[in-house]
């Protein structure tokens, strides 16, 4: 069993996350699974039409400054970005399209980067593609496949499948039934997994 790691390209707290989550897996021996999802779906269930984080500034402030010191923490560089939320569609697409890849992680954390760090507009497929290139790999066979109605079809279905399991918010960790929410709970992902399961368990 591994511990499912669901995430939105878009989602802040999923950036912190994203960028140390192989490393911390690997220090545990836990396998992991990379699954991107959309939480637009979710929130329109929820009645918003927005990032709560938007939608409620006060809290949208809290929040920019608690990455903020996340970030500075982890010694990871941070830039508001200049639109937010961004549609990370593509590079979900891409996830889905290849989620076994070896090169699959640095990709994860070059759109991140770009995103957050580099305020970069992620839905522009050159920017994806820039992401793929910084992973090791040529764009124009991955976006093919990305933009293939078979992925696009997979990624619909992964987003319900996370409304089904009762996922509201990214960063989630899923260990068998067991869910985590939020950065601050990848290490408690990680030691129930090891608890219950053992290094490397299924």
């Amino acid at each position: 069993m591994a511990v499912e790691f669901w995430f939105e390209f878009a989602s802040t707290y999923s950036y912190p996350a994203a960028m140390r989550i192989e490393d911390a897996a690997r220090q545990q021996g836990v396998p992991l699974v990379w699954k991107p999802f959309l939480l637009g779906p979710i929130f329109k269930a929820q009645g918003w039409n927005d990032s709560p984080f938007n939608l409620q500034p006060v809290k949208g402030r809290y929040m920019w400054r608690d990455l903020a010191r996340i970030c500075e923490e982890l010694a990871l560089p941070l830039v508001r970005p200049s639109r937010f939320p961004r549609n990370g569609l593509l590079a979900a697409r891409v996830v889905c399209a290849f989620g076994d890849a070896p090169w699959l992680p640095e990709f994860v954390r070059a759109v991140f980067t770009a995103n957050f760090a580099e305020d970069r507009e992620i839905s522009d497929p050159a920017v994806v593609a820039s992401c793929i290139e910084r992973a090791g790999e040529k764009p124009a066979p991955i976006l093919e496949a990305a933009n293939s109605a078979e992925t696009k079809e997979r990624l619909r279905r992964r987003s319900e499948e996370a409304e089904r399991i009762g996922l509201f918010g990214a960063p989630s960790f899923l260990v068998g039934d067991e869910l985590f929410w939020g950065n601050d709970r990848l290490e408690d992902a990680l030691a129930w997994h090891v608890v219950r399961h053992g290094p490397g368990g299924t």
